[in-house]
């Protein structure tokens, strides 16, 4: 039961605790001390240590750690065309603590640039992955990211006076940035997605309709606007989804079990893999993956957390396994921390040493189930 192709039975979701030289050099770019030239090299260094570490301990994949990222998925957002980055009254609330006041809104019509940065982030990614013989991983947001947390009032009325519209030109921007990463050589692509756990979430819903907006029929319409955008995928690309449930300094945002997104997302979302937190309660039980179709789709059962230190045991994590295997055949699992370790710059609050400690964990739990 061993796989040669992603996702790997031990992986990970993408991002990775930011090491002190690149906190202290972006604090004094931003403080105008250095360029932002100077900048890129230094993470250009530590990119290229991170990918061998990942390596060395076990890892048959390795992303950029999204050093250069300041969020997860405003970075990549606000590149798009028609897309902007801005700062309004308040962040983003989470369990206790609020971020930074940053946000994005669409200004213009969407379009994928062919001058996107993260192509070039990407390139350099799997120029040391391929020294380190590990498959470069490449993380972005899913579609339904740049839609559900603004909404309505977020898209221009004058260039998107009807959704409709706008859903369209999401899913075609997105087919543009597959293709474009896949002609840069990346065989590895992964939507990162708090939406369908913002669906389980009876306060996300409720926020939500206080918007102004009505997420009913919400999961039918980023159905569709994903699998168009992956459509034309070739064979050998693998596109698989994270679903988080937020991830800010070790805090989330919202609970709730799968149940009430699990036949779309799993069933009718064409992914080839789902990254799933099962770190917590708030998580829900495994039935959920009743769902997934027989055959080649992989759930990562994210039973490791990444929101503390503390080491968890290994017969713990083949226990849960176990208990998963019952409503999904344990050949289409694997298995992988429950989300990145530093979704922003700030990081969540742990060491690199156990950071580091539960990846290799992952790497040896699945070597002693599924085989080395």
């Amino acid at each position: 039961m061993r796989r040669t192709k992603a996702p790997f039975r031990a992986d990970e979701v993408g991002s990775l605790l930011r090491p002190p030289r690149i906190k202290e050099a972006r604090a004094r770019q931003e403080k105008g001390e250095i360029s932002a030239d100077d900048l890129r090299k230094i993470e250009d260094v530590e990119i290229e240590k991170v990918v061998h570490k990942q390596a060395s301990i076990g890892l048959k994949l390795a992303t950029d750690g999204e050093f250069r990222r300041s969020w997860w998925h405003f970075d990549f957002l606000k590149d798009l065309t028609g897309c902007e980055l801005f700062h309004p009254e308040e962040g983003i609330q989470f369990a206790g603590i609020q971020t930074r006041h940053d946000a994005i809104r669409v200004i213009g019509k969407l379009d994928f640039p062919a001058r996107h940065p993260m192509l070039d982030h990407f390139r350099f990614l799997k120029k040391h992955a391929d020294t380190a013989h590990v498959m470069p991983k490449m993380t972005i947001p899913s579609p339904a990211v740049l839609h559900f947390r603004g909404g309505r009032k977020s898209i221009s009325k004058e260039v998107y006076p009807d959704l409709d519209a706008f859903f369209e030109d999401l899913g075609k921007t997105y087919r543009k940035a597959v293709k474009a990463f896949y002609d840069a050589g990346c065989r590895y692509l992964q939507f990162d997605d708090t939406v369908w756990a913002y669906l389980c979430s009876q306060d996300e819903l409720k926020k939500a309709r206080e918007r102004g907006d009505n997420p009913d029929g919400l999961q039918e319409i980023y159905a569709r606007v994903i699998n168009y955008a992956i459509a034309e995928r070739p064979a050998d690309m693998t596109v698989t989804t994270h679903v988080c449930r937020g991830n800010f300094r070790s805090t989330w945002i919202s609970s709730g079990g799968y149940e009430p997104v699990a036949e779309t997302m799993l069933g009718v979302t064409n992914y080839d893999g789902y990254f799933l937190e099962y770190d917590s309660e708030r998580a829900g039980g495994f039935e959920p993956l009743r769902y997934l179709p027989k055959g080649n789709k992989i759930v990562v059962v994210g039973v490791i957390t990444s929101k503390s230190g503390a080491l968890e045991k290994k017969d713990d994590i083949k226990r849960r396994l176990e208990e998963a295997s019952r409503f999904a055949p344990l050949d289409q699992l694997a298995v992988s921390p429950q989300c990145g370790f530093a979704s922003t710059e700030e990081g969540n609050i742990l060491t690199e040493e156990e950071q580091w400690a539960k990846l290799k964990l992952a790497v040896d739990v699945a070597n002693e189930v599924w085989g080395s």
